[in-house]
């Protein structure tokens, strides 16, 4: 059997918790104003919320959405993952992001989506239901992330919605398999790469070789 090769995560490809909260709350407030806001807002959940792919969030459909009983979760079919191996992405972890998607459910349902409807679509009156492009997907969460200023948003991708729920869902204290599992990873090692991304934010700027000026006055 050949060695896991070693991967090392770049910290710059998640959101700390200060940023997540700034970007949730930000697009809370649009969700409020506009549909187009209600859209980008369930992104910005199953981007960094529920660590799903670009290409998974696409192929999402309203039946995938499991939220009856007391575990409610994501249903992630064979053909719309990566890997081509179906998985289920907890939702009782995060009461907030429960409240989001089964919001967004619902309006869907009122409008007449069935369970074979795209969860993410178009609001556009003359589109609306119709299923998302990727890059449309991609913009739509750049769009919901504008609040972290133009230096940031230039770094991210909606891929780094998936970094961010990986990290912090270890950081919050969900075992590695129960991560790995949500993730879809097909090694342990992977996941645990992220085991070691520090997701809070430094309050200010250290003074960590400071006793070096102290000896040398």
């Amino acid at each position: 059997m050949q060695p896991v090769p070693v991967w090392n995560l770049d910290p710059m490809k998640i959101l700390t918790r200060r940023e997540l909260a700034r970007v949730l709350a930000d697009a809370k407030a649009q969700a409020g104003r506009s549909a187009n806001g209600r859209r980008n807002l369930v992104i910005v959940r199953l981007a960094c919320c529920c660590g799903l792919r670009v290409s998974e969030i696409a192929a999402l459909q309203l039946g995938d959405v499991m939220l009856d009983g007391p575990r409610p979760h994501l249903r992630l079919r064979r053909e719309t993952t990566k890997g081509k191996r179906p998985r289920c992405v907890p939702l009782w972890w995060d009461a907030g992001t429960l409240a989001d998607l089964a919001e967004w459910k619902a309006l869907r349902v009122q409008q007449g989506a069935s369970s074979r409807d795209p969860f993410v679509c178009s609001v556009q009156a003359h589109l609306r239901g119709r299923p998302l492009r990727r890059h449309a997907i991609r913009r739509r969460f750049l769009s919901a992330c504008k609040v972290l200023g133009p230096a940031r948003l230039r770094a991210l991708t909606v891929h780094h919605g998936r970094h961010t729920f990986i990290s912090h869902a270890l950081a919050g204290g969900r075992s590695l398999a129960e991560v790995r599992a949500a993730a879809g990873h097909s090694n342990l090692a992977v996941t645990s790469a992220y085991a070691h991304i520090v997701v809070d934010d430094e309050e200010s700027i250290g003074n960590l070789f400071s006793y070096a000026c102290a000896r040398i006055g």
